[in-house]
């Protein structure tokens, strides 16, 4: 071999690691001028080094130039078409090669593996058996048990299992790493385990492997042992560890031992750092987390797209977004990952316009979005309520052909639920070749959001007939719509199955159900003696849900003692004040009113103001009582008085009792009639083409008389009106509303 060879090789070397085929393609010139009678070994090299930039074209070109190709030239040519997924060239090289070596038979397999042609990866395994088992290496067991891992044909993996000991490979730690991998994989951990146990002379590789399964299936304990009994362990021992802890909800584990991994002076890499600020993310470790952003700082992983995602993620789900906002902006390179981790944590943090924001950005930077990022932004149409921009996803969902994916059906089924197209939601349900508990759940929380309590119920039962799990939110859905029914004794037996027959531990927020079911019905000693029985005292929507019941029913003895306790649990909430003030105040108690009034300013509970607001040409419009701000004014007010005048003839008797100011009658009639809702509801009659439903988003719950007052307008103006507040969706057609009396 001359120095030549050596040097021209040395550099197309060279070439490789820098990915720099231009270069390359100036060094063959430079040896084609240079060199008369260039060496195989030269020839060889110049094959590789093509092969490696992607560049087949000219490998195969160097290939057919060459006066003697040895086995070396055959096999980097039949290579190079196995992992380029040409496989019909690559099998057209296998079938004219002179001479065939294990390295070639392992191409071939290799290439049908990696591409799925799993029927010819397994005729190729036979057939170089046939031709002599003196071809047969380590390369060729791990290829075969990585096609077998990634199909699951535990069958075919017990045989190669068996030809593996039958031929001597069984102490070999690369294939029983494989072996280990395999088992571990399809979920056959005590097979795993006893390959490993077999192997006497077991290495790193072998153990992260065997770690790996356990921590895969659960076993979090034997994973612990095996990782302290190693007598030598590397960064992906450690990460390893970091990452199982993590995915088995161990997340305060998993930070500990990554304090551990620094205190042992191991190297960190982006799955590391991946991993540990997963931990802090699920932990809302902000501290912590802050203190990792500078140590991936000073390791120089800043500008790495993978840890920049994790810290955008991790930022969000400690609701510090202007940080994640930071981190994101200052990213030189961004991915799909990035992207939808910047529009998740918006959605998350209730900042739905900038996800939808961001979604739009990310388009406009050439990032075409996958299922998670398409169902993530129609999540957020669905939480503003966005009828129409989430009709534009669903139409970008049906092109891309994202709508088969079950992530991005489910969220379109919330969203027209959501936004009380309970009937798209339906055809949508319908429409799905496969559905999940997550498509049943979005389904019935649709209808018992729409008041459609019986509906709800139905669903839910066809949902358990149909053997699936339930979840806590399906039990929210379903005793929600119970309580609106008033289906107390349903309601029971359904609160009192979550536990015995579906395994699920009541939350607060069944809890919450549980008051509410009781309170509608009137039965608010009953209400008293399931919250005296609860594990925990309610939160305070718990006792603002009583004690609204108290306000309805004007049981000022039960109202009282639920808003002593929600005062003592929450002293600057308004609700506490705001609804007794209301019983006091539909008793002519307006003294007492006053001294809640005191009391609320002392204290320095703020009322939350209501606002309305409304959809119009992609413009939103908000509204708040007795505004004055639109430029629309005149005309809102002068709808509403003709409204009133209308409403009143058809037997509208204006409801005072949310009123808590004692002021005279005409008074009280005025401010009831510029809420929010109503100066909305004016717009949309004013404003919204007839034909066309009036939507409007309140961040508050419609008061009663609004309540009643909409269904009269929806009579006398034969217009569809749908109001979502903060509880429910409201439809108000022909006088009428889809959750009945209650409201």
């Amino acid at each position: 071999m001359s120095n030549s060879s050596n040097y021209y090789s040395s550099l197309l070397k060279l070439c490789c690691e820098t990915r720099n085929q231009t270069q390359a393609k100036k060094l063959h010139c430079l040896i084609i001028k240079s060199l008369t009678n260039p060496e195989t070994f030269l020839y060889n090299n110049l094959i590789n080094a093509y092969s490696k930039l992607g560049n087949i074209t000219y490998a195969r070109h160097v290939f057919e130039k060459m006066p003697q190709p040895n086995s070396f030239s055959w096999n980097t040519m039949l290579s190079a078409y196995s992992k380029s997924g040409d496989l019909s060239t690559m099998q057209e090289i296998f079938s004219i090669m002179p001479n065939r070596d294990g390295v070639s038979w392992n191409s071939l397999i290799s290439g049908y593996v990696c591409y799925g042609s799993v029927v010819e990866a397994v005729k190729t395994y036979n057939s170089m058996m046939k031709d002599g088992v003196l071809n047969l290496n380590r390369i060729t067991f791990s290829t075969m048990l990585l096609l077998v891992s990634s199909q699951g044909c535990v069958d075919l993996g017990r045989q190669i299992h068996g030809q593996i000991v039958k031929f001597g490979f069984g102490a070999n730690v690369f294939v029983g790493s494989s072996l280990v991998d395999m088992y571990a994989k399809m979920g056959l951990v005590s097979l795993a385990s006893q390959v490993f146990d077999e192997v006497q002379e077991r290495n790193v590789v072998m153990y992260n492997t065997m770690i790996t399964g356990l921590l895969r299936s659960g076993m979090v304990k034997d994973s612990k042992r095996l990782f302290h009994g190693m007598k030598e362990r590397d960064s992906i021992s450690w990460t390893t560890m970091i990452t199982g802890l993590i995915q088995n909800g161990l997340e305060a584990e998993a930070m500990d031992l990554f304090r551990g991994m620094r205190q042992e002076g191991m190297g960190m890499d982006q799955y590391t750092f991946g991993s540990v600020l997963t931990a802090c993310g699920g932990l809302r470790a902000f501290k912590e987390g802050k203190e990792i952003h500078t140590l991936i700082i000073r390791s120089g992983y800043n500008h790495n797209v993978f840890v920049g995602s994790a810290l955008v993620d991790m930022y969000c789900k400690c609701r510090s977004v202007r940080y994640a906002e930071a981190v994101f902006k200052r990213m030189a390179n961004k991915n799909v990952v990035s992207w939808t981790a910047m529009l998740v944590g918006y959605g998350q943090n209730g900042f739905s316009e900038e996800a939808v924001r961001v979604f739009c950005d990310m388009q406009r930077n050439g990032i075409e979005p996958d299922d998670f990022t398409l169902g993530s932004v129609i999540s957020s149409c669905a939480n503003l309520a966005s009828l129409e921009e989430g009709a534009q996803f669903h139409c970008q969902a049906l092109v891309s052909g994202l709508i088969s994916f079950i992530t991005v059906s489910n969220a379109l089924i919330t969203l027209y639920g959501k936004c009380g197209s309970i009937k798209d939601s339906n055809q949508l349900f319908d429409e799905m070749s496969f559905r999940d508990e997550v498509s049943w759940t979005a389904l019935v929380s649709g209808y018992a959001q729409f008041g459609k309590a019986n509906e709800t119920i139905d669903l839910f039962e066809r949902m358990l007939v149909q053997g699936l799990k339930p979840d806590a939110v399906t039990f929210i859905a379903v005793l929600s719509a119970c309580s609106r029914a008033g289906l107390v004794e349903r309601g029971q037996q359904y609160f009192e199955s979550m536990l015995k027959d579906h395994g699920i531990i009541p939350f607060s927020d069944h809890y919450t159900c549980m008051i509410d079911l009781f309170g509608r019905a009137g039965r608010l000693e009953e209400a008293k003696n399931f919250i005296n029985k609860m594990p925990f005292s309610p939160d305070s929507i718990g006792w603002a849900t009583l004690l609204s019941s108290c306000r309805l029913y004007g049981n000022e003895d039960i109202g009282k003692w639920a808003a002593e306790s929600l005062l003592e649990l929450d002293p600057q909430n308004p609700a506490g004040y705001i609804l007794l003030s209301s019983i006091y105040a539909a008793k002519g108690k307006w003294s007492n009113v006053a001294q809640l009034r005191r009391g609320m300013r002392e204290k320095g509970a703020r009322k939350e103001p209501g606002f309305s607001w409304i959809k119009y040409k992609s413009k939103v419009y908000i509204f708040s009582a007795d505004d004055q701000s639109s430029p629309f004014s005149d005309q809102i007010y002068a709808e509403l008085e003709k409204l009133n005048h209308k409403m009143i003839e058809e037997g509208y008797v204006p409801d005072a009792s949310s009123v808590l100011h004692d002021v005279e009658d005409s008074e009280k009639m005025k401010m009831l009639n510029h809420h929010s809702e109503k100066l909305a509801i004016a717009f949309g009659l004013l404003f919204v083409p007839h034909g066309l439903p009036i939507r409007v988003v309140k961040n508050l719950r419609v008061c009663g008389d609004c309540h009643n007052a909409t269904k009269y307008i929806s009579k006398i103006s034969q217009r569809e009106i749908l109001v979502r507040d903060a509880v429910r969706f409201h439809l108000f057609k022909d006088g009428k509303c889809s959750c009945g009396d209650f409201w």
